[in-house]
């Protein structure tokens, strides 16, 4: 195809090996063979790129999306198993005109999919006309028998939908599948645009590509307003998510920091008297919209899936009562199975007195004689499957036959199995899909191949109308087989463009002097969040503590290279009462550590940085690979250094780059309480008269301090000065007495602390611990007054838990 590139195009070969094949449609060229017009400025600059520029360019977007922390999550054993963001860097490229084609196509079947919906849980018209089949909607796992006759809060089923469309070998474009119950690829498809930004910055194409932003702050509008309608007092929209375990979980992290909403897991919500309350650290805050990211079934165990974990139980009731907007409504997800499409066309013609514009697959539901035996004639060109399968046709399973032969098990004749379980199968249209440029590595450098694609368009509910996503996501295949579209199964995913042929006018705001603007609040922290962060910075100080301790005692076990010295001794059986076992060169449970900070960090990603846990995992990576490499003694004391380090830049992030917020508060009063606690701890033991020689000098080590120690005291070190320094001096970081003012301080700034004149609880338990310290002499505060300090702080703990994170 290289002879067809536009003449002047320094490196023709990159095109090479792009080959048409016969009967396909592709999106590079047309049915004659000539470049499509809305290609060829593209081509023309990316031909002139040398292999050396293009992959460059392709790092340099492959290092934007490591840097900012898009991942997919592959489903495997290990929940937090994670793969790079599987960009296509070549983005595909639709015509503006085309591109309204498509959306007004859409946005008649949007229409149609909410009166379909409507219907089937309200007045049932279409199966008593026999427009559709009773059986196959009451045995659909989709179809919610606790929806029926529920009106929906604002009177509508359907707000957020995507379109899996392909292209025709006509030419013509076609829907593959309606994804109604909770889309996902939204939030990916602005990553893939900031991505693809970073390859190709140039003016064009960046001019003249339609932008995405416009599209999610009108639903977010849409889905505020809902919220409170109906309601005399302002009520809070969320976006409910299944959690981290989630395959696009980082989508919904995304979506709710780009949006400035609640990201919400189902223990943040309670139901009361019918109404859904989300739980603050504030207290509990009454919620009117739901944009649904979790599938219905599991959404509220009372009335649905009584095994879910991951859902609020009462939630249905909430929605009965009108309470809660639901996007999109529970129980949507039966418009997916595939058997709907066999009936979508003539429904239409029912309900909206016209065809479709945009034609579906042509699919046939095999619960009729005529439809069964049909499908079996051409079973060589059917795709059969089952028929409630909500999957997109090339998502192929086990029990799926393609082409008259079974992917999956050996299952008999196809005629024996349409017979047996016709009711229950659907025979789809076997397509084929379009091609689109794509690049594939090679030995000279990289080459252009035509690889299947599909489109995913989306559609947002607003006042004024369905409005769409101009552009932003296309699965791209791996191979020239259709069925590895899916990222599961190695797919790509590439960017978009809907491109003008005049440059677009600047859209979204623009800040100009003079002009007055309203600085939000950063909104109310769950209870869930709130207690994820204030773990995540106890598990990080919890970290650091033991890395100086398990480095404090290779270091002396290099100087002394005798075991049982009775200071190694001392710390072989200290840090064993925290469940580290010296024995390992770098103990498992100081991993553990790091691993269970960042799960903290993970169910937080929507408020912490993504550079923080990038960190953490950069820790976790190192600490691994030292644990098979560090050898006992000045090896184990170097590699404990890097950790210390490394730790030392996550909670410099933390300090001078988040926000000040509750979250900050939570996750600072969880460092400070923790590295109290482990100073309270450490005298008690080191700094005992029964301790061994040397312990003091170890403390101070341990606490960081040696230099202050030297430039304060200036004599050997003694109890009285080690205690002054790292458990009463006001201006050392590390002593107790600095560290418990810093935790009144957080008190006093979070919601509640002052209640009817009076300081809260919490401030109760600080404030005397504070005065105490404050006025102790340090032969005072003896191995018996430390332990009591723990166990105030201990008790502080649990006022925080009691009070805030429940």
């Amino acid at each position: 195809m290289s002879q067809r590139l536009i003449s002047g195009s320094a490196h023709p070969d990159l095109f090479a090996d792009y080959q048409q094949s016969p009967d396909v449609a592709d999106e590079l060229f047309d049915a004659t063979g000539q470049m499509r017009p809305v290609w060829r400025r593209f081509v023309d600059r990316f031909s002139r790129l040398s292999p050396e520029e293009i992959r460059a360019r392709f790092e340099r977007g492959d290092q934007y999306l490591r840097d900012a922390g898009v991942f997919f999550r592959q489903y495997s054993n290990d929940p937090l198993t994670e793969r790079a963001w599987p960009l296509s860097h070549i983005p595909v490229i639709l015509h503006e005109l085309e591109w309204e084609h498509i959306c007004a196509g859409l946005s008649q079947r949007a229409d149609l999919l909410e009166r379909v919906m409507a219907d089937l849980y309200g007045p049932a018209q279409l199966v008593s006309d026999g427009h559709l089949p009773a059986e196959l909607i009451a045995r659909s796992p989709q179809w919610l028998r606790p929806m029926v006759g529920v009106q929906p809060k604002g009177g509508h089923y359907l707000h957020f939908l995507a379109f899996e469309i392909g292209r025709s070998p006509d030419g013509s474009w076609f829907v593959l599948g309606d994804r109604t119950q909770a889309p996902s690829g939204a939030g990916f498809a602005l990553e893939n645009r900031m991505a693809t930004g970073r390859i190709f910055p140039e003016r064009f194409p960046r001019a003249h590509i339609h932008k995405l932003a416009g599209f999610f702050s009108a639903f977010r509008d849409s889905m505020e307003d809902l919220a409170s309608a109906s309601f005399k007092h302002p009520h809070v929209a969320g976006i409910l998510t299944p959690g981290p375990s989630n395959d696009t979980y980082y989508e919904h992290t995304y979506i709710a920091r780009y949006l400035g909403m609640m990201l919400l897991e189902g223990e943040d919500i309670v139901v009361e008297n019918g109404e859904a309350m989300v739980r603050t650290i504030d207290g509990l805050r009454p919620l009117g919209m739901l944009w649904r990211r979790i599938d219905a079934s599991f959404a509220d165990p009372l009335e649905f899936n009584a095994r879910s974990q991951i859902g609020t139980p009462g939630l249905m009731e909430a929605v009965r009562t009108g309470h809660l907007a639901m996007a999109n409504a529970l129980g949507s997800g039966v418009l997916e199975m595939r058997a709907m499409m066999a009936f979508l066309p003539r429904i239409s013609e029912v309900l909206m007195g016209e065809r479709l514009k945009l034609p579906n697959i042509a699919t046939w539901w095999c619960g009729g004689a005529t439809e069964r035996a049909y499908v079996h004639g051409n079973a060589q060109n059917m795709l059969i499957s089952p028929a409630h399968a909500v999957d997109l046709p090339f998502d192929l399973g086990a029990t799926t036959a393609l082409g008259g032969e079974f992917r999956g098990r050996a299952m008999g004749s196809i005629a024996d199995w349409l017979d047996r379980e016709g009711e229950k199968l659907v025979g789809q249209e076997a397509v084929t899909l379009s091609t689109t440029p794509a690049w594939e590595d090679s030995e000279e450098g990289g080459t252009v191949v035509p690889r299947p694609m599909t489109v995913r368009v989306f559609a947002a509910r607003t006042p004024i109308g369905w409005q769409f996503m101009k552009g932003g996501y296309a699965r791209i295949g791996r191979s020239g087989d259709a069925t590895a579209l899916a990222m599961q199964r190695g797919g790509s995913v590439a960017d978009v463009w809907v491109v003008s042929d005049r440059p677009l006018a600047r859209t979204g705001p623009r800040q100009e002097d003079g002009v007055s603007y309203l600085r939000t609040s950063p909104g109310l922290l769950p209870s869930r969040a709130a207690d994820n962060l204030y773990w995540l910075g106890r598990y990080v100080e919890r970290f650091e503590d033991a890395a100086r301790l398990v480095r404090a005692y290779h270091l002396r076990l290099a100087a002394t290279d005798n075991r049982n010295d009775p200071r190694l001794k001392a710390l072989r059986d200290y840090l064993l009462g925290f469940g580290i076992d010296l024995k390992q060169t770098l103990p498992e449970a100081l991993i553990g550590r790091i691993i269970a900070a960042r799960g903290c960090a993970t169910k937080v990603r929507d408020r912490f940085s993504a550079d923080g846990l990038s960190a953490l995992n950069d820790l976790l990576q190192t600490a691994m690979r030292m644990t098979a490499t560090a050898q006992p003694g000045d090896d184990c004391a170097r590699a404990t250094s890097v950790l210390i380090r490394k730790i030392a830049g996550i909670t410099g992030l933390v300090h001078e780059n988040m926000y000040r917020s509750a979250g900050w508060r939570f996750l600072s009063l969880g460092r400070e309480l923790e590295r109290a606690d482990a100073m309270a701890a450490l005298l008690a033991e080191f700094a005992d008269s029964a301790a061994p020689e040397g312990s003091l000098d170890l403390a101070v080590e341990v606490g960081d301090s040696i230099i202050t120690h030297q430039r304060r005291y200036r004599v050997e070190t003694s109890r009285n000065a080690v205690v002054d320094l790292l458990a009463l001096d006001a201006d050392n970081p590390r002593a107790i007495l600095f560290l418990i003012r810093e935790m009144r301080k957080h008190a006093e700034a979070l919601p509640q602390a002052e209640l009817h004149g009076r300081p809260s609880e919490l401030l109760r338990a600080i404030l005397p611990l504070e005065a105490r310290l404050t006025c102790a002499r340090p032969e005072e505060v003896t191995t018996e007054y430390l332990l009591g300090v723990r166990a105030d702080l201990a008790h502080v703990s649990d006022l925080v838990s009691t009070i805030y994170l429940r």
